[in-house]
């Protein structure tokens, strides 16, 4: 449950897809649009992407760690969790229980929790505004739900458009995400292949369809 609100708030704030302005737009919403694609090509592109994340969600979860993107690739580290994807396989890894769960990349029940919280950005209205030196960028879910993300709050730097803090609001919760450390360029794929030797003596469990493909 701890990880999932986690993966949650770190991956679905960024969903792979690149906005296109509409008909009808606000010229603020046109563009909340662009600056919100011009941030999410510095962050998934093929050039990748590394950043330390903190989470405070009080009375539920604290953590720090850092994450790697690249396109639909990722890899994060943190004191308990662990993850590579290296856009076919998914490697879990919890560190307590001693154990590897592998999946298919795209396979949904890598984390159940994780799915409920799939949107689609369509769904949803932006509009930003210049606050000092950063902009705030925000997405508000056109139609009140009780389950998963009403809205978000990015704020990045103006000059830079690096990511500083994303503010998450879900419906019984608000959580903010504090980002450092950014870097766009400079990964190679070699930070997705998932370091077998460094788990002997974990139990493996392999969920995947298709169980050919060696560790």
């Amino acid at each position: 449950m701890k990880k999932s609100i986690l993966l949650a708030v770190l991956m679905l704030c960024f969903p792979f897809y690149i906005m296109q302005a509409k008909v009808g737009d606000a010229q603020n919403a046109k563009e909340a649009k662009a600056l919100f694609n011009k941030i999410y090509a510095m962050v998934f592109g093929e050039q990748g992407s590394s950043l330390t994340y903190s989470i405070n969600i009080i009375g539920l979860y604290k953590t720090q760690g850092n994450i790697i993107y690249k396109g639909k690739k990722l890899q994060y580290q943190e004191s308990r969790y662990a993850a590579w994807e290296d856009g076919v396989a998914a490697y879990m890894v919890d560190k307590k229980k001693r154990k590897v769960k592998i999946y298919d990349f795209d396979d949904d029940a890598k984390d159940e929790y994780l799915s409920k919280f799939k949107y689609d950005v369509n769904n949803f209205d932006f509009s930003y505004r210049v606050d000092g030196g950063d902009y705030i960028i925000y997405a508000k879910l056109r139609k009140h739900s009780f389950f998963g993300i009403s809205k978000v709050e990015a704020r990045v730097t103006r000059k830079t458009l690096i990511p500083q803090s994303l503010t998450i609001h879900l419906s019984l919760l608000k959580t903010t995400v504090k980002i450092t450390n950014f870097k766009s360029g400079g990964i190679t794929d070699a930070s997705f292949v998932f370091p077998a030797s460094l788990f002997k003596g974990y139990t493996f469990e392999d969920r995947r369809k298709n169980k050919h493909i060696s560790l």
